[in-house]
């Protein structure tokens, strides 16, 4: 059975690319790490590390090892500091950025929960749709809707978002109601001109992805006038259900074509890497995963 402290020394000199960095990062003697590293390889039996007076580059069997122990090591990590934090109060300011739509109507009444929960903690959110820099922005952690981009930030998924077609039951009566993304070419939409295509909304057809072309005789910029547009039965439109959800439930609109809904949008929580979070960032992380079905937003 391969100790802990042997895997720790390990994963330590493949990334120092030698003993005596690996040493100096983990806070032993070089001949400790030597050791442990000669144990490992005794349990394991077959040679990790190619070792030279100059340096240390794993074997081709041990960058293997090292891909699967990496994450068990982080893993293993961050149950620890749970375990601590499980006895700790989080404290201190905690900076959140997240979307500006999303962020007032479904992040603020968590954080406003989890404040009461934990007095000793401040919040401040930084409310933006683009990808932001966590460093410049000074956060500590961030919601993200969408796909994400290639990056070093560390990521749990909360959940999906679907993405709907709708129209005023009043447009219906009067239109008839669309049965197939290709009857739209037949029926007024609105468009959100800062879209990079607007005139092309995205649906799924017999599994493969479709783009249907689209127009109408109004556009706007902004989610809020298209609602409006749509209530007062300018035509259909094309949002995320979440943005729409009081809509439906008030009757004032209905979701159309639910069996050709496009792929749902992934959520994600990020949180900057190569440090282990604070409490106050995990304890809140922990918090909004466990509170995110009872929001009721997949």
């Amino acid at each position: 059975m391969e100790r802990l402290e042997d895997l720790e020394a390990f994963v330590a000199v493949v990334e120092q690319g030698g003993l005596t960095t690996a040493a100096h990062q983990l806070g032993r003697r070089v001949q400790s790490v030597s050791r442990s590293l000669a144990s490992l390889e005794k349990n394991v039996g077959v040679e990790l590390v190619e070792r030279t007076t100059r340096r240390s580059v794993p074997s081709e069997a041990g960058l293997a090892f090292y891909l699967r122990v990496k994450p068990a090591l982080e893993e293993i990590k961050e149950a620890r500091l749970e375990a601590v934090d499980s006895r700790l109060e989080p404290s201190g300011l905690l900076r959140i950025g997240a979307p500006v739509l999303f962020a007032p109507v479904y992040l603020v009444p968590i954080v406003a929960e989890f404040m009461k929960r934990y007095p000793q903690v401040n919040v401040e959110l930084k409310l933006s749709d683009r990808f932001v820099d966590f460093a410049e922005e000074e956060l500590d952690l961030a919601v993200r809707i969408g796909h994400l981009p290639d990056s070093d930030l560390k990521a749990r998924r909360l959940g999906e978002l679907r993405r709907v077609t709708f129209g005023a039951p009043g447009y219906f009566a009067r239109h008839g109601r669309p049965q197939h993304p290709a009857d739209l070419k037949d029926h007024a939409c609105i468009l959100r001109t800062v879209d990079r295509n607007p005139g092309t909304w995205t649906f799924q057809v017999e599994g493969k992805r479709c783009s249907v072309q689209v127009s109408g005789p109004f556009r706007a910029d902004t989610m809020t006038a298209i609602y409006s547009a749509v209530t007062h039965e300018l035509g259909i439109g094309f949002s995320p259900l979440w943005q729409i959800r009081d809509l439906v439930e008030e009757g004032k609109v209905e979701v159309i074509l639910t069996s050709y809904e496009p792929p749902p949008v992934p959520v994600h929580i990020l949180w900057p890497p190569g440090r282990s979070p604070l409490a106050k960032t995990r304890i809140f992380k922990d918090y909004l995963l466990s509170r995110w079905q009872d929001m009721g937003l997949v």
